[in-house]
């Protein structure tokens, strides 16, 4: 393609081409019409308007040194009048909407990429901080009620079993051990883990040896009475003993309280006693505040509730 070189007066070079792309100049025509508003409208309101838009064209471009064809100048006028090389904006639509947002990326890019990175981030420590742990310990739970658990249950109950001498031993660890399951199968995690730890405590009661003394200590009673709200002249004794070991230290024995059927773990309770056993009880302690024969009772190995060696229905207080 040639290049047309212009003076510095704006003539054209002797370097330069004589004729110039038809299309190229039909463009450049109606370039120049456009660029000339006032003579547009005054010369295409006329009769004769063709002509004498040619007739100033030619006037135009032969002041800047080129010769330029009549069906050439027809044409870009022509051009013109069909908005041949005008353009014309597409109308609204969808993906001409989705154009300008794409061209317009500049201006919300940056700031979509900063709000969606914080949202990452945020997603991020909600899944590490929260939603992980959460699902982990989800996880862990239920682990351990499906496993942990009963295995656990069946383990401590085989070795409190293997210690058991007495049917209403077996009896209280497999209710024990019912419970637990119960509670695994529920969902209900702590009661199944109190089961276990129930379990254990029962093994280690059974595998104790303990003797069971009456209480004879400074400021602490060493037997009471309690007396029937419908008839005061009635009265239940009892006498307040403790399960020590060998040692003489006191030992925690599961215990059922008569008055209320609730079951407790507990170091000393009231057991009851004939009038006449509670009587000679206190005889023996009012004389030098010292009870002689304090040992009425002894828990075997293999049991878990205790045997007494005086008068003693079995019933039992936890409250007095």
């Amino acid at each position: 393609m040639s290049e047309t070189v212009l003076t510095p007066n704006g003539a054209l070079s002797d370097a330069a081409p004589k004729k110039l792309d038809d299309v190229m100049l039909a463009m450049d025509i109606v370039d120049t019409l456009r660029h000339r508003e006032k003579l547009i409208d005054r010369e295409l309101g006329t009769e004769e308007r063709e002509k004498k838009l040619i007739g100033r064209l030619k006037e135009i471009y032969a002041a800047q040194g080129i010769d330029v064809p009549d069906r050439i100048l027809a044409d870009g006028v022509k051009a013109l009048e069909e908005k041949r090389f005008a353009y014309e904006p597409p109308k609204n639509s969808f993906a001409v909407s989705l154009a300008k947002f794409y061209i317009a990326r500049d201006r919300w890019l940056k700031p979509v990429a900063v709000i969606l990175g914080i949202a990452a981030f945020a997603t991020a420590i909600w899944e590490l901080g929260v939603d992980g742990p959460r699902e982990a310990r989800l996880d862990a739970t239920r682990i351990e009620l499906t496993e942990t658990l009963p295995n656990a249950l069946i383990a401590e109950r085989d070795a409190a079993l293997s210690i058991a001498e007495t049917a209403a031993a077996r009896a209280r660890i497999e209710t024990a051990y019912q419970d637990g399951v119960a509670a695994a199968d529920a969902g209900d995690a702590n009661s199944a883990r109190d089961a276990v730890t129930d379990l254990q405590r029962l093994e280690a009661l059974l595998k104790q040896t303990l003797s069971v003394r009456i209480v004879s200590r400074p400021g602490e009673f060493s037997g009471v009475f309690r007396t029937h709200d419908d008839d005061a002249s009635l009265r239940n004794y009892y006498l307040i003993v403790e399960a020590v070991d060998a040692g003489g230290r006191a030992q925690q024995i599961e215990i059922a309280s008569e008055e209320d059927q609730q079951r407790g773990w507990t170091t000393s309770w009231g057991v009851r006693v004939p009038e006449g056993e509670f009587n000679r009880v206190a005889a023996d302690k009012q004389d030098d505040q010292i009870i002689q024969n304090a040992v009425i009772g002894e828990k075997p190995r293999g049991a878990l509730a205790p045997s007494y060696t005086i008068d003693a229905s079995g019933g039992a207080i936890l409250e007095w």
